[in-house]
């Protein structure tokens, strides 16, 4: 097999595990009846995701400042820190919509508008930067530099936007809900 035939189905399953992942997502969110929506267990998922989106934003700003100062090796460790934290994020935010479902911004709330905007992009981009992130990474790490340098200039802010967005919309939605 050649090395473009694997580069093919790599990024092929990259590409089929995202929209599984969307898909499945979208099921939790918007189908799934809710296993805990007392709110009783698994609280603090919320903050925890909030503070896992806000590391992760800080290790790919990080990660950004070492690469252009030429530092790979901690290039690549803050990337994967940033990984870390964004999968932690992922994972939480699944048990947290399997268990308590999806949480509503006030209709009287001030800033309504706003805050479904800034959902909806952070929504939208999130589903686009998942096969993004993971083709980066396998670029990467299969020493395909040249490609990962091209896609990463697209992920790179796509990525911190979600990951920003993501504790802005934590914030907003306390805040909103008292």
């Amino acid at each position: 097999m050649t090395t473009d035939t694997t580069a093919r189905r790599a990024l092929f399953a990259i590409l089929a595990i995202s929209l599984a992942a969307s898909a499945f997502l979208f099921w939790l969110i918007y189908v799934h009846p809710a296993a805990d929506a007392a709110n009783a267990r698994f609280a603090f998922l919320p903050a925890l995701n909030a503070v896992c989106n806000g590391l992760s934003a800080a290790a790919i700003a990080v990660g950004v400042v070492l690469i252009r100062s030429g530092n790979v090796k901690a290039h690549r460790a803050a990337m994967l820190t940033a990984f870390g934290f964004s999968t932690a994020f992922l994972l939480g935010y699944i048990l947290h919509h399997a268990l308590h479902g999806d949480v509503l911004y006030p209709h009287d709330a001030p800033l309504r508008t706003f805050y479904l905007s800034l959902l909806a992009s952070h929504i939208l981009l999130a589903i686009v930067a998942l096969p993004m992130v993971l083709a980066t990474f396998f670029l990467a790490l299969s020493g395909r530099v040249p490609l990962h340098r091209k896609l990463a200039r697209w992920t790179f802010p796509i990525w911190l936007y979600i990951s920003i967005t993501g504790v802005i919309t934590y914030v907003m939605l306390r805040l909103a809900r008292g």
